[in-house]
């Protein structure tokens, strides 16, 4: 079995067992806890599996264990900082009149048994170019630093105390189709008690927009196992209020609606109630989810993928990564133009200096500016026979 696949499934069982709160055998001594962590930091799960190889004794090396506990623990100190540190961002950003829309709720916490298997990041806030640079500044004031940044798009910033943002200045998706349907998502967000400027997405929207996220992470390869857990924890918590015939239209909008399903459905078997319907009604061939599970864990090194909507998606991602690419050729080819005009002029400056240096040096020019051609020509030969001179 591929390595990381193994190591993925392993990780899948860890969380799954904290989480669904049963037990599951693992070959703790036969780990390689240095990739485990580094598995699990990257699908910001590590704080999970902390709980979950507690009293295993020496299985464990005492410095990966360390290195769990240190994430179990931000998660702790985030529980107790988050509404607070929330609140004061979203009092400072009103006060400034800066508009901007949450795209996810802090309340996403509370959905989890377990306050603190939650991840450190509460919200994804979206914000226009202006107001993005003033709340990224206020937040580097309050002591956030940059964690990971979202190349053109935006970035997430961290706090010592755990507690992390994400900023937004352009919706996370490169194709048309999809920043279209989301932008109409957009328009379902309602002004947030007791804010002016601030906006929210009604439980609906946000699914919506938690699912597409998660489909488009899929097809590019990023999708991590927190969305997947935080999207089934989000759909169990809401399956019975949310209006899901116009959640299916306006997937089907997005072209994602049966992709979209097939995660959901695959983040119950992970991460669901086994008594559970979306468990328990499992359609007959499996072969899709294995082929969905298989590229999942191993960030697209194991690809079979046969789902239509999946490579009509990723056909499109890769067709705007191509243009973009295009794009920055043709700004580098005009930049090395620029940069060749520029170091050309400088040369040109040196071979024949203006006006008022030369008359610095030639007081007749200054009493005869016709004059200054003869005179560039005088300092030129001078300068020649200074250098065969040396």
């Amino acid at each position: 079995m591929n390595q990381l696949l193994y190591e993925g499934r392993t990780l899948v069982g860890m969380v799954s067992s904290i989480i669904r709160q049963d037990t599951m055998h693992v070959l703790y001594n036969r780990l390689d806890w240095e990739r485990m962590f580094r598995l699990a930091d990257y699908h910001r799960v590590a704080n999970v599996v902390y709980l979950s190889v507690l009293g295993k004794g020496d299985a464990l090396p005492d410095r990966w264990r360390d290195r769990f506990f240190e994430r179990y623990q931000e998660a702790l100190l985030f529980g107790e900082n988050c509404e607070e540190s929330f609140r004061e961002l979203l009092m400072w950003l009103d006060m400034r009149e800066v508009s901007c829309t949450l795209l996810t709720s802090i309340s996403m916490r509370e959905l989890y048994k377990l306050p603190e298997t939650a991840e450190n990041t509460p919200v994804q806030i979206l914000l226009d170019e202006e107001n993005y640079l003033l709340a990224k500044g206020y937040l580097v004031d309050l002591g956030y630093e940059t964690d990971q940044i979202y190349k053109g798009y935006g970035e997430r910033m961290k706090r010592i105390s755990g507690v992390s943002v994400i900023l937004y200045h352009k919706l996370p998706f490169r194709t048309s189709g999809y920043i279209k349907n989301m932008q109409k998502i957009l328009e379902d967000s309602y002004i947030r008690e007791p804010y002016l400027n601030i906006r929210e997405l009604p439980a609906e929207s946000e699914f919506i927009f938690r699912m597409a996220k998660a489909v488009y992470g899929y097809v590019s390869d990023e999708l991590r196992l927190r969305e997947v857990l935080d999207l089934q924890i989000f759909h169990r918590a809401w399956r019975e209020e949310i209006n899901w015939e116009a959640v299916q239209k306006k997937l089907e909008d997005f072209q994602v609606d049966e992709l979209g399903e097939k995660l959901l459905r695959i983040s119950y078997m992970w991460f669901g109630d086994k008594k559970d319907n979306y468990f328990t009604d499992q359609p007959e061939d499996v072969t899709v989810y294995d082929i969905l599970e298989d590229r999942l864990l191993t960030q697209g090194t194991i690809n079979r993928e046969s789902d239509m909507q999946a490579l009509r998606l990723e056909k499109a991602i890769k067709k705007e990564i191509e243009r973009e690419k295009r794009g920055e050729g043709r700004e580098l080819y005009w930049e090395k133009i620029t940069d060749s005009f520029r170091v050309f002029r400088k040369k040109l400056r040196w071979i024949f200096p203006d006006y008022h240096y030369m008359s610095s040096i030639y007081p007749m020019v200054e009493r005869l500016p016709v004059l200054l051609p003869f005179f560039w020509g005088v300092r030129g030969v001078r300068l020649f026979f200074r250098l065969f001179i040396k």
